[in-house]
């Protein structure tokens, strides 16, 4: 898409040069910075002096080696990307005040980082060919956080350059330096990073547009030679081609709502790198499959920071406000703008805030706050989608607001990106309150994306809204997918169903399993999840479990109730005859879910009474 267009002998003259390419003003340019609100203004001035006279952790070789020993990612990670975050903060409030009080802390973060002799994570360490607790720093990957630390130090130069010199060139020379190295080196002279796409057997991710996204903009305002510069670019473009070449036309991102701001918000990120350094001549903004990739944010929203989570992604997400209203305006879309400006509403000066501190979103978070903030767009509430790529639908009663019911859910395969194991699963909200859910992901550890992964709960169906049959859960790999996928949508309802008997094992004994998730609007509204189902045998060990924030209140005559404490309230009808109800509490002890969910969550678990070998049965979700 990218590169048949624009990789050709006339690119060249379509880039500004390293010199003429000026994204933003820098802190000599005083009018754009004057112009920002008092009150985003004040809010960076605090962050700033926060980190005055600040007093940099250290980082040690042992505590690299915790991922290897214990598996825990987090404790290295934090410590890093802490230093990154001051960073940020001491840079934008030296921008703001103009002073030069916030400088010697400045250096003092860029040199910490400099003497880092790997800027990445622990977590990635599998990509460099000597597998070791330690880096190989002579072996210059380029991973995520190592593209994000040389973005961070590439903006310090550009916007704070002559403020540096004037204290001592070497600053700017060791940044300079350092980012040759570990990045523009490596990105134009290797192929074999997995992300780039360059691999026929690999398939890419977030990662592609991510690590393009810094990687592009190192280039950008740092290499003064034309020829590998332009190099670069079409490196990125042939790379993107890859990312986007994976898309199915609904434009649907199978990693989930979290993961597009780090997939299609990355890949909009370089979209816009090569439309400013082209001064708009590079621009695919109208081709249809870009602008599905941005709606489809909206297309999961559901209400508040609540979003359709599946896979990895977390319920509750606090999407790049000013991307995604800018995303909008390119592609001429209300809705997504107006999403845009509803974050930034809701989050006000913490829409700024990033946790990781990329520039190319925060600074025009600050330039275009005003712009986003009184902006009049259209609802991002709309009420039935159908992402036939991915397999997910959602349905709310009413288009344009949250009130009422709302349900989405999936078929697919059990191989998609960050993947649980979950075809057939639904999730239900009323009001924008969350009912029956999808608990979402623990933080990070090494068992997260290696072999033991299916060992970790959030991962398996048995704790997702799905039945367990014979004791057999639901299996990884792409042949365990959702075969027979039919979804059908009219006024008064809409409906997804498939069989999901080739999402479980054959030790399942599972003939054929129909399930259907439908909303119906009229004449009074409710949500149906049916299950049809033939096995090969008869068996009184079926399970349908269903997970949910809030403590259940069940009687024996085929009713639950879930309140939240707003007192939103949902009942759930089932056939008493055939099962028997009970719930779990399951404590939460990691912090992601914790703070998403509270102190913990419960599992209802609805148990056959007698054998079946087929049957077929109704629960129906009313809203009281």
């Amino acid at each position: 898409m990218l590169s048949e267009h624009y990789a050709n002998e006339h690119l060249g003259k379509l880039l500004l040069s390293q010199k003429e390419y000026r994204p933003f003003p820098s802190i000599d340019e005083r009018q754009m910075w004057e112009q920002i609100p008092q009150h985003v203004k004040d809010y960076w001035l605090q962050k700033g002096l926060s980190k005055l006279n600040h007093a940099w952790p250290t980082i040690t070789a042992t505590q690299y080696m915790d991922y290897s020993r214990t598996g825990n990612r987090s404790r290295y990670e934090q410590l890093s990307w802490t230093r990154r975050q001051d960073l940020a903060a001491l840079i934008i409030a030296e921008c703001i005040e103009n002073e030069g009080r916030f400088m010697d802390d400045i250096i003092n973060g860029v040199w910490c980082i400099c003497d880092e002799l790997f800027w990445g994570i622990p977590g990635h360490n599998y990509m460099m060919r000597r597998n070791d607790p330690l880096p190989d720093v002579a072996d210059q990957i380029i991973e995520l956080f190592s593209a994000e630390t040389a973005a961070l130090l590439v903006w310090t130069y550009y916007l704070l350059k002559s403020r540096l010199d004037a204290i001592s060139i070497m600053v700017c020379e060791r940044i300079a330096l350092e980012v040759r190295k570990r990045i523009l080196e490596p990105y134009l002279e290797r192929n074999d990073f997995w992300w780039m796409g360059f691999r026929e057997e690999e398939m890419v991710n977030n990662w592609n547009p991510w690590c393009n996204s810094n990687c592009l903009l190192a280039f950008l305002l740092l290499e003064d030679n034309a020829e590998r510069r332009e190099a670069a670019v079409v490196k990125v473009m042939r790379s993107l081609d890859k990312f986007i070449h994976q898309y199915h036309s609904d434009g649907g991102c199978d990693e989930g709502p979290q993961y597009w701001t780090y997939a299609g918000g990355a890949l909009f990120d370089c979209l816009e790198l090569l439309y400013g350094v082209s001064n708009g001549k590079i621009d695919i903004y109208q081709t249809p499959l870009i602008q599905q990739i941005g709606r489809y944010i909206y297309k999961t929203f559901i209400d508040e920071a609540y979003y359709a989570n599946f896979a990895d992604g977390s319920a509750i997400v606090h999407i790049p406000a000013e991307l995604t209203h800018r995303f909008g305006r390119r592609i001429g879309d209300a809705k997504l703008a107006g999403l845009g400006t509803m974050m930034l509403q809701q989050q006000q000066e913490r829409a700024t805030t990033l946790q990781f501190p990329s520039m190319f979103r925060l600074l025009p978070s600050l330039f275009h706050y005003s712009e986003v903030e009184n902006y009049t767009g259209e609802s991002p509430h709309v009420r039935d989608v159908w992402l036939d790529g991915i397999q997910v639908m959602a349905a709310r009663e009413r288009q344009g607001t949250a009130k009422g019911l709302y349900v989405a859910a999936k078929g697919g395969h059990n191989d998609e990106s960050h993947n649980h194991n979950d075809v057939g699963q639904f999730i239900v909200y009323c009001d924008g309150s969350p009912m029956i859910i999808d608990p979402g992901v623990e933080t990070y550890t090494a068992k997260t994306f290696f072999s033991d992964r299916y060992t970790i709960w959030t991962m398996q169906s048995a704790y997702h809204n799905l039945p367990t049959v014979n004791g057999v859960q639901q299996m990884q790999g792409r042949q365990h997918r959702a075969m027979d996928v039919h979804y059908h949508q009219e006024d008064a309802f809409a409906s997804l169903s498939m069989n999901i008997a080739k999402a479980y094992p054959d030790s399942a004994e599972i003939k054929h399993w129909i399930r259907s998730t439908t909303l119906l609007r009229h004449p009074q509204p409710c949500i149906e999840i049916k299950d049809d189902f033939l096995l090969q045998q008869a068996t009184d060990d079926i399970v349908l479990n269903l997970m949910t924030p809030h403590c259940p209140q069940i009687d024996d005559t085929g009713n639950i109730v879930l309140q939240d404490e707003k007192e939103h309230r949902v009942q759930i009808q089932y056939d008493a005859d055939r099962f028997t109800c009970a719930s779990e509490e399951i404590a939460l002890e990691d912090e992601n879910l914790r703070n998403v969910w509270g102190a913990q969550i419960y599992r209802i678990q609805l148990k056959t009474k007698t054998s079946f070998d087929h049957a077929a049965w109704t629960l129906r979700i009313r809203q009281l």
